[in-house]
């Protein structure tokens, strides 16, 4: 994987020397515009919205609208006054608890390698976050922009989590709160049932994207065999006014619970046929 830069996560006099790399991978479909008729690509054009000409790349500036129509131009020199030192390390500020950070402040994870001669400096910071249940709050300048970040410890390693700015965040008090109604011991008994009955062990590979699987299937599909065999529209499922919810919670439970026999049943059905392989092998 390519390494998106090299530097060192510096705090005190401690400088880790690490290098940053993407964290996650999202493999979007990308599609082209086409025109109908003989499906030659459609280019964008940059076009004027006053007389709606198209507008080369040495006459374009750009402008901040101040003002609703009103706009202030800002040059490439302007950029370069409020530019940021990308200094490639990563500026450790402080340390708070986790809990304390509104996990909407992060955004998007990177893995920190350690690099030559940081082996016994990356592990201390490690294991010292790890025991004090801390992660580090810093300042790092990826691509020329200044980033809130956090350090954390992962496994056997470290990351990088970038982090929006509290102010970006937009307060909760802007959105409609939910209606306070008394809850019946009955229902919020069920309601935890429901959720034991739901509560599995955590494995990370069983969730995939269905919707890109779903498409690069049809786009195969179409490939080898044109439009003959477009499959049909899947059924949108319709939204109910859930009035009884006690009646609801009940046929939930029932449906878990028949799930689980069958899930039991084939585990067993599974292990079966292995646990006879190996008394045979035993015998043998």
């Amino acid at each position: 994987m390519k390494v998106l830069w090299k530097g060192a996560i510096t705090f005190g006099l401690v400088t880790i020397p690490v290098s940053l790399y993407p964290a996650t991978r999202r493999e979007e479909l990308k599609f082209r515009l086409l025109r109908a008729s003989d499906h030659s690509p459609v280019n964008y054009k940059r076009v004027a919205e006053a007389d709606g000409k198209e507008v080369p790349w040495d006459q374009i500036v750009k402008g901040y609208e101040h003002e609703k129509g009103k706009f202030v131009i800002i040059k490439d020199e302007d950029f370069a006054r409020v530019d940021v030192e990308a200094t490639q390390t990563v500026d450790i500020i402080n340390f708070v608890s986790l809990e304390d950070v509104d996990p909407l402040l992060f955004y998007k994870p990177y893995y920190l390698e350690v690099g030559k001669g940081g082996d016994k400096a990356y592990v201390l910071l490690r294991d010292a976050l790890t025991e004090t249940g801390k992660i580090a709050i810093a300042k790092v300048v990826i691509r020329a922009r200044q980033h809130l970040a956090a350090v954390k410890p992962q496994k056997k390693g470290l990351m990088l989590e970038l982090m929006h700015f509290p102010k970006e965040l937009i307060d909760i008090s802007e959105f409609d709160k939910p209606a306070e109604k008394a809850i019946g011991k009955a229902e919020l008994q069920m309601a935890k049932q429901l959720i034991s009955s739901m509560t599995t062990e955590w494995h990370p590979a069983e969730y995939t994207d269905e919707y890109h699987e779903a498409l690069e299937k049809l786009i195969e599909e179409k490939v080898e065999h044109g439009d003959k065999t477009a499959p049909k529209a899947a059924k949108k499922r319709q939204p109910t006014n859930v009035i009884d919810l006690v009646s609801v919670l009940q046929k939930s439970l029932q449906q878990t619970k028949g799930h689980a026999k069958k899930e039991k049943k084939r585990t067993a059905k599974k292990a079966r046929p292995q646990a006879h392989h190996a008394a045979r092998k035993k015998a043998a």
